[in-house]
């Protein structure tokens, strides 16, 4: 009996999650004003990139967001040439640790376009709860996929996504 009670708690945590992970699809990116690593400010809606898109929230102290985001760089260089896709990291971290975020980013020498958030005015714009929290943005600007924390293999999972925008 604790079995099946088990199996129908994970069933259900699984359906509640694939649910939360697709409700943000159709919305458009909010213009928010955040900062480059360089001080440089950018408007999250005008980033005046085409194609597919990848937004993803994290912060230097999310082990799952680190391992997810280089997971994702030692891909990241084919994934362009065959989509055109580009990642925006955004880190979420606060006055404290934000300096942490350009050591971290260079050390791992990063490729993607990072953007800082440390009031949290796009987190929660995007209605992001906790990190990692992923998006993909189609070309007109809508979102189509949302995922939120991280395992191994997710990756390959939002590159069928990005894939199928290529369709």
């Amino acid at each position: 009996m604790k079995k099946l009670l088990f199996i129908l708690s994970i069933t259900t945590l699984s359906f509640q999650l694939s649910a939360q992970d697709n409700n943000e699809n159709g919305k458009t990116i909010p213009s928010v004003q955040l900062k480059d690593m360089e001080g440089k400010v950018v408007n999250t809606a005008e980033l005046g990139l085409k194609g597919p898109i990848v937004f993803s929230f994290w912060a230097t102290w999310c082990a799952p967001c680190k391992r997810e985001l280089n997971t994702i760089h030692e891909l990241y260089e084919d994934w362009q040439e065959e989509t055109g896709v580009t990642l925006v990291a955004v880190s979420i971290d606060d006055e404290k640790t934000k300096n942490n975020v350009p050591v971290y980013v260079n050390g791992k020498s990063w490729e993607y376009i990072v953007l800082m958030d440390p009031n949290g005015d796009f987190k929660r714009a995007m209605g992001v709860n906790n990190v990692p929290h992923t998006f993909l943005v189609d070309a007109s600007g809508k979102i189509v996929y949302s995922h939120n924390s991280y395992a191994p293999g997710d990756e390959e999972i939002l590159y069928q996504k990005i894939l199928e925008l290529k369709k």
